[in-house]
């Protein structure tokens, strides 16, 4: 768990304005875990409690920029996503995360994703054991930029 905040922590340090982050993984894999990682990077302040929008959806926080932290999990279906006016946040002059973002992709073409979603960065969360996970990270970025050394886990 230290080490999923710490790596989340990191990459978090690193974000710039606009970047949307898209979660995957099995249900407690580590992804709200990663969350808060990421927005202790973006100097959220450290008592502040982040947790999972599961039934609010969509949480907002003040680090160094705006963090929207969305959570897919409990919508079955494209007009639930839709109806929530996501655009307006994920393009936007913050750092957006969204957790369950498998629902994001469209049935007829598993590459494309929902909302017009381009610049990117995915991150695959594979549980390989109770204390382990192996995370696996890939960026659709218009610019080349560099990250930290993803390598601690």
């Amino acid at each position: 768990m230290e080490e999923t905040l710490q790596l989340g922590k990191s990459l978090g340090s690193s974000l710039e304005a606009g970047d949307i982050i898209l979660l995957f993984g099995d249900l407690g894999a580590g992804k709200t875990c990663f969350t808060q990682g990421i927005c202790h990077g973006l100097e959220l302040d450290k008592d502040f409690y982040i947790r999972s929008p599961t039934f609010t959806l969509i949480n907002e926080y003040s680090g160094r920029l705006p963090i929207y932290h969305i959570d897919l999990y409990r919508l079955d279906s494209l007009e639930e996503i839709y109806s929530l006016g996501l655009e307006e946040i994920i393009y936007n002059q913050g750092v957006t995360i969204i957790e369950w973002a498998e629902k994001l992709r469209s049935s007829q073409n598993p590459d494309k994703l929902l909302l017009n979603i381009q610049d990117r960065i995915e991150i695959n969360i594979k549980v390989i054991s109770d204390s382990q996970r192996e995370f696996t990270f890939n960026t659709f970025l218009p610019a080349p930029r560099s990250f930290p050394d993803f390598t601690l886990l």
